[in-house]
């Protein structure tokens, strides 16, 4: 079963840190790849239209962000950049790089390199 998992939160998507499905803000389920690019390509461009920042990798996971979408964390004492992020995933892993085209990777920005040091 694919899924195409929208989340926000203090990570990029293809990180998977312990505990990164509390990040999901939307789940939907499609029985095949294709009808699950469609959904994730439409939302892709949804995401592009709002947001200036893009990082989105061939396997189809992408960060999307404005750089003053940010909270205080307060173990880190440091503001965290928050992401709205897509993925395509199979059985909640993420796919090969090879079964993505090279049209989906982009970055914009290299964005902020940080994430809480206490987690």
């Amino acid at each position: 079963m694919y899924r195409v998992v929208e989340m926000f939160g203090d990570n990029e998507p293809w990180w998977f840190l312990e505990g990164w499905e509390e990040d999901i803000v939307q789940s939907s389920s499609f029985e095949n790849l294709e009808d699950a690019l469609c959904y994730y390509k439409k939302c892709w461009l949804e995401y592009r239209k709002k947001f200036d920042e893009v990082n989105s990798k061939r396997n189809f996971l992408a960060a999307f962000w404005s750089e003053d979408d940010e909270r205080w964390c307060e173990e880190c004492n440091d503001y965290l950049q928050q992401y709205h992020s897509l993925a395509i995933l199979y059985d909640n892993k993420m796919l090969a790089e090879e079964i993505g085209k090279k049209k989906y990777e982009r970055v914009t920005s290299e964005g902020k390199a940080k994430s809480c040091s206490m987690k």
